[in-house]
């Protein structure tokens, strides 16, 4: 029987009692993702697939999105191997791919090859951060919208050795406008919608008002009692959903961590 254990009192489930190398029920799935949307990110320990096991999975709860970083756009695997990845993007608070027009609906991380110490990822409750914030800077939030580019990105990968060609991923994927406030089409819960990676300016708003509410609201997501921290070993899954949450990979290495990820396409184009 699939239970859930809650590793936090506000984020992150433990999921027991599932086998993700079988075949799921439309039961099972259905419990799984009723988990997922209560608790946010769902942990599988002891999950030894392989990359077709991964995607497989991963279909079960919508179609697969391949990220604009992937190199091999025809692979949904996308493939994170890193000795030293301080700066690189990852160690920063945010929800993937923000700057697309359709951001994921969710992401399954998996661990291969982990560190002797360190290289914990970290995921906030979105949901929280907007509901902690006082009744009128909710009322300013839920009018406000937000521009989402992913230039600060692509310049951090560059810089760390990376090979992109900045004019041509600016030119796929141009400056996005979307709301501070993020209604989740499933639960009808808000979340606040601002992230360091990829926002970059509040619309409508001077520079000195974007330089004084922009940063608190982005920084507020890393109040403790939003979080939860995962450690992770090799054989661990993380699927979280990218419409209430923020994560954040702890950059604390120099040995090889390998990682792989899917990630699922928007719910509008969800298939179940």
């Amino acid at each position: 029987m699939i239970e859930f254990k809650p590793m936090t009192r506000n984020i992150g489930a433990e999921v027991t009692g599932v086998d993700l190398r079988k075949p799921l029920s439309e039961d099972e799935v259905h419990t799984i993702r009723q988990g997922w949307l209560k608790h946010k990110v769902l942990f599988f320990r002891d999950q030894n697939i392989n990359d077709e096991e991964h995607a497989q999975f991963a279909l079960r709860f919508g179609d697969l999105n391949i990220p604009a970083f992937n190199k091999d756009q025809s692979s949904a695997i996308h493939r994170l191997d890193q000795v030293d990845p301080k700066g690189e993007g990852g160690d920063e608070w945010h929800s993937d791919n923000t700057f697309e027009p359709e951001p994921p609906m969710g992401s399954l991380l998996r661990c291969l090859v982990i560190p002797s110490v360190g290289g914990d990822t970290m995921w906030a409750n979105a949901c929280m951060a907007y509901e902690a914030l006082s009744p009128p800077i909710q009322r300013l939030c839920d009018e406000l919208t937000a521009m989402h580019d992913i230039t600060g990105s692509m310049r951090k990968a560059i810089s760390k050795g990376h090979k992109y060609d900045l004019a041509e991923m600016q030119a796929k994927w141009p400056p996005y406008e979307r709301p501070v406030v993020r209604v989740h089409p499933e639960t009808g819960m808000k979340s606040l919608f601002v992230n360091r990676a990829s926002t970059t300016r509040l619309v409508g708003l001077s520079d000195r008002e974007n330089e004084a509410l922009l940063p608190y609201l982005i920084d507020h997501i890393r109040s403790p009692e939003f979080q939860v921290r995962l450690t992770w070993r090799p054989g661990t899954m993380a699927f979280w959903d990218n419409r209430s949450t923020q994560h954040y990979a702890v950059a604390d290495y120099t040995e090889r961590r390998v990682m792989h990820r899917v990630t699922i396409a928007a719910f509008d184009q969800h298939k179940a």
